[in-house]
Protein backbone atom coordinates (compact mmCIF):
# COMPACT_ATOMS: atom_id res chain seq x y z
CA UNK A 1 0.00 0.00 0.00
CA UNK A 2 1.24 3.69 -0.49
CA UNK A 3 2.78 5.30 2.15
CA UNK A 4 0.77 8.66 3.05
CA UNK A 5 1.66 11.25 0.30
CA UNK A 6 2.77 8.35 -2.03
CA UNK A 7 0.80 8.51 -4.84
CA UNK A 8 -0.29 4.68 -6.31
CA UNK A 9 0.37 3.76 -9.83
CA UNK A 10 -3.12 4.22 -10.48
CA UNK A 11 -2.97 8.01 -8.92
CA UNK A 12 -0.16 8.68 -11.66
CA UNK A 13 -2.00 7.48 -14.31
CA UNK A 14 -5.40 10.02 -13.52
CA UNK A 15 -3.11 12.88 -12.88
CA UNK A 16 -1.23 11.44 -16.31
CA UNK A 17 1.91 11.47 -14.94
CA UNK A 18 2.29 8.16 -16.30
CA UNK A 19 0.78 7.39 -19.79
CA UNK A 20 -1.49 5.06 -19.60
CA UNK A 21 -4.29 4.54 -22.61
CA UNK A 22 -8.00 6.15 -21.38
CA UNK A 23 -11.00 4.84 -23.18
CA UNK A 24 -13.11 6.65 -20.80
CA UNK A 25 -13.00 9.18 -18.66
CA UNK A 26 -15.45 11.69 -16.34
CA UNK A 27 -15.42 13.48 -13.05
CA UNK A 28 -15.85 10.27 -11.01
CA UNK A 29 -13.41 7.95 -12.36
CA UNK A 30 -11.34 6.83 -15.19
CA UNK A 31 -11.30 3.27 -17.38
CA UNK A 32 -7.97 2.11 -19.26
CA UNK A 33 -6.61 -0.95 -21.07
CA UNK A 34 -4.92 -3.17 -18.47
CA UNK A 35 -1.33 -3.41 -19.28
CA UNK A 36 -1.14 -7.14 -19.30
CA UNK A 37 -4.89 -8.52 -20.72
CA UNK A 38 -6.00 -11.83 -19.54
CA UNK A 39 -9.25 -11.67 -22.20
CA UNK A 40 -9.50 -10.04 -25.33
CA UNK A 41 -11.05 -7.11 -23.69
CA UNK A 42 -9.61 -6.06 -20.21
CA UNK A 43 -10.14 -2.58 -18.96
CA UNK A 44 -9.62 -1.12 -15.79
CA UNK A 45 -12.39 1.10 -14.38
CA UNK A 46 -10.53 3.58 -12.15
CA UNK A 47 -12.22 5.78 -9.27
CA UNK A 48 -10.63 9.17 -9.19
CA UNK A 49 -11.24 8.90 -5.37
CA UNK A 50 -8.31 7.02 -4.05
CA UNK A 51 -10.18 4.18 -1.69
CA UNK A 52 -7.35 1.32 -1.11
CA UNK A 53 -9.83 -1.45 -1.06
CA UNK A 54 -13.40 -2.22 -1.51
CA UNK A 55 -13.51 -3.09 2.13
CA UNK A 56 -12.57 0.47 2.45
CA UNK A 57 -15.43 1.51 0.94
CA UNK A 58 -17.79 3.82 3.43
CA UNK A 59 -21.75 4.48 2.94
CA UNK A 60 -20.79 8.25 1.45
CA UNK A 61 -18.81 5.65 -1.52
CA UNK A 62 -22.37 3.77 -2.60
CA UNK A 63 -23.02 6.23 -5.35
CA UNK A 64 -19.34 6.36 -6.40
CA UNK A 65 -20.10 2.22 -6.53
CA UNK A 66 -22.78 2.10 -8.43
CA UNK A 67 -21.36 4.73 -10.92
CA UNK A 68 -18.24 2.25 -11.57
CA UNK A 69 -20.48 -0.76 -12.52
CA UNK A 70 -22.60 1.76 -15.12
CA UNK A 71 -19.83 2.56 -16.39
CA UNK A 72 -17.89 -0.97 -16.53
CA UNK A 73 -21.75 -1.83 -18.59
CA UNK A 74 -21.35 0.87 -20.74
CA UNK A 75 -17.98 0.48 -21.75
CA UNK A 76 -18.18 -3.50 -22.28
CA UNK A 77 -20.93 -2.20 -24.47
CA UNK A 78 -19.30 0.27 -26.53
CA UNK A 79 -16.69 -2.41 -26.61
CA UNK A 80 -19.14 -4.71 -28.43
CA UNK A 81 -19.52 -7.36 -25.04
CA UNK A 82 -22.67 -5.86 -23.71
CA UNK A 83 -24.57 -9.25 -23.67
CA UNK A 84 -21.40 -10.90 -22.01
CA UNK A 85 -18.82 -10.15 -20.09
CA UNK A 86 -17.31 -10.32 -16.37
CA UNK A 87 -16.64 -7.57 -13.89
CA UNK A 88 -13.72 -8.70 -11.25
CA UNK A 89 -13.00 -6.83 -7.88
CA UNK A 90 -9.90 -7.98 -5.89
CA UNK A 91 -10.11 -7.53 -2.12
CA UNK A 92 -6.40 -7.53 -0.58
CA UNK A 93 -3.39 -8.89 -1.36
CA UNK A 94 -4.56 -12.70 -0.80
CA UNK A 95 -7.04 -11.97 -3.41
CA UNK A 96 -4.54 -10.98 -6.06
CA UNK A 97 -4.78 -7.08 -5.34
CA UNK A 98 -1.42 -5.47 -6.85
CA UNK A 99 -2.13 -1.96 -6.48
CA UNK A 100 -4.01 -0.54 -3.82
CA UNK A 101 -6.67 1.50 -4.85
CA UNK A 102 -9.65 -0.10 -5.81
CA UNK A 103 -10.69 -0.66 -9.19
CA UNK A 104 -12.97 -2.89 -11.30
CA UNK A 105 -11.58 -5.58 -14.51
CA UNK A 106 -13.85 -5.66 -17.12
CA UNK A 107 -13.18 -8.95 -19.25
CA UNK A 108 -14.56 -9.91 -22.18
CA UNK A 109 -14.23 -12.17 -25.48
CA UNK A 110 -13.19 -15.05 -24.63
CA UNK A 111 -15.36 -18.14 -22.76
CA UNK A 112 -14.60 -17.07 -18.51
CA UNK A 113 -15.03 -20.35 -16.99
CA UNK A 114 -16.38 -20.66 -12.96
CA UNK A 115 -15.02 -20.95 -10.52
CA UNK A 116 -12.54 -18.37 -11.78
CA UNK A 117 -8.82 -18.32 -10.33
Amino acid sequence: MADAGTKTLFEKIIDKDLPAQFVYEDELCVVINDIKPAAPLHLLVIPRKPIPMLSDCKPEDQALLGHLMLIAAKVARDAGYGDAFRLTVNNGAAASQSVFHIHLHVLAGRPLKWPPG
